[in-house]
């Protein structure tokens, strides 16, 4: 079935993965590793490998969105990036204007490579500054202070035509008067895009395990938990930064072109260590996962002639239900012809009115989305619309 005139373009990315940090923050349970000595010339040769291999499977694809995530991408040499993004132009068709993002921490010596990346043809920043209070930065493990946080995105906003930057709320003994104080100050920053996040204990991290010992005091709530969420969306969009996606918020424009292909359900490439894609291949979609150990990876590139893990086939259903999943995050939605052309089986028709009558979602022209109201509650609500 054709995409209709509704429906958006779901986009074509490209992920890359660096998998190294200075330290691990007890609160992250993303793929990174601490490493004394890395060989950044044998990890150019294997993202170069991956690149040229699956720029084989994606002919014709035009691609929109370059993504150095980790990790953290800011300690990769300026050079690797560099030959990376001249490798991605040389492989697929871009964009008129393609969004080539890179994270970066906020230390006084990350930053000072800001220009180095820009020339390198980055033109997109993500910045964890993470907290505006030294002391939480502390507990948090984060490596720079509040002033090298500012100073960061100084140096970002003047080097860089797009920048964004991330907060965690929710912390330890932080209550709605000090995080109303502190995104008063974030706000005032004059910032076009924000990453706004609660913290939550994922498993297999280190506050996971204080938590477990009781040793992880102050947390929040569920029903302070709801209130800094919905204070948080009351003042960005005061701010003219509106929620377009749950923990996302930008000026009209500002928006990540890469993360909107998440959830809008585009196709992307994931390269690196323990990276994920989504690949329609023959009219298949296909889920694609990367050996997540960074040095049996690297062997398996340099080796196999690949770092992938076997696909699995997103079919029966399982597409519709991502596409569910993910698209819901946005306020703008899903559009429910793209879910009828992954799935036989319609989303369920009497839940869909009894969340309308609560106002909690609403159904206009074809569209699904989540309301303001119920995007707190949006767990519940995806409970009652994944099909059985």
């Amino acid at each position: 079935m054709k995409q209709g005139a509704g429906v958006p373009d779901r986009g074509f990315g490209l992920y890359i993965h660096w998998p190294f940090c200075q330290s691990k923050c007890p609160y992250c349970d993303f793929n990174s590793h601490v490493a004394a000595k890395i060989d950044q010339k044998q990890w150019l040769d294997a993202y170069l490998r991956e690149i040229a291999r699956t720029g084989q499977e994606t002919v014709g694809q035009t691609l929109q969105s370059v993504f150095f995530g980790g990790g953290t991408p800011s300690l990769m040499d300026p050079e690797v990036a560099a030959r990376i993004i001249e490798a991605v132009r040389a492989t697929w068709r871009m964009s008129n204007a393609p969004e080539i993002t890179l994270e970066a921490n906020p230390t006084s010596v990350e930053a000072g490579r800001f220009a180095a990346y820009e020339a390198a043809g980055i033109n997109r920043v993500s910045v964890g500054i993470q907290a505006l209070d030294d002391e939480d930065l502390r507990k948090l493990g984060r490596m720079h202070s509040v002033a090298e946080g500012l100073r960061a995105i100084e140096i970002a906003r003047a080097t860089f035509s797009r920048v964004n930057f991330d907060l965690i709320y929710a912390r330890q003994g932080q209550d709605a008067t000090a995080w109303r104080a502190e995104l008063q100050q974030a706000l005032a920053l004059g910032p076009t895009h924000l990453s706004l996040y609660q913290l939550t204990i994922e498993e297999g991290t280190i506050f996971h395990e204080r938590h477990a010992r009781g040793q992880l005091s102050g947390l929040p709530d569920e029903d302070l938990a709801a209130d800094l969420f919905q204070m948080t969306q009351e003042m960005c969009a005061e701010a003219g930064l509106p929620a377009y996606e749950v923990s996302n918020h930008a000026i009209a424009g500002e928006e990540s072109d890469h993360n909107r292909t998440y959830w809008r359900g585009g196709d992307y490439v994931g390269i690196g260590p323990g990276a994920h894609g989504r690949l329609t291949i023959g009219g298949t979609r296909m889920a694609t996962e990367c050996v997540r150990d960074p040095m049996h990876w690297m062997k398996s590139v340099l080796t196999a002639g690949t770092g992938e893990l076997p696909r699995s086939d997103l079919s029966g259903g399982k597409a519709a239900t991502e596409y569910l999943l993910m698209g819901l995050r946005m306020y703008e939605g899903i559009h429910l012809e793209r879910f009828a052309e992954l799935s036989d089986t319609a989303i369920d028709a009497e839940a869909i009115v009894f969340l309308q009558s609560q106002g909690l979602i609403q159904l206009v022209e074809g569209r699904l989305s989540v309301t303001a109201k119920g995007m707190p509650m949006l767990n519940l609500i995806l409970r009652e619309l994944v099909p059985a």
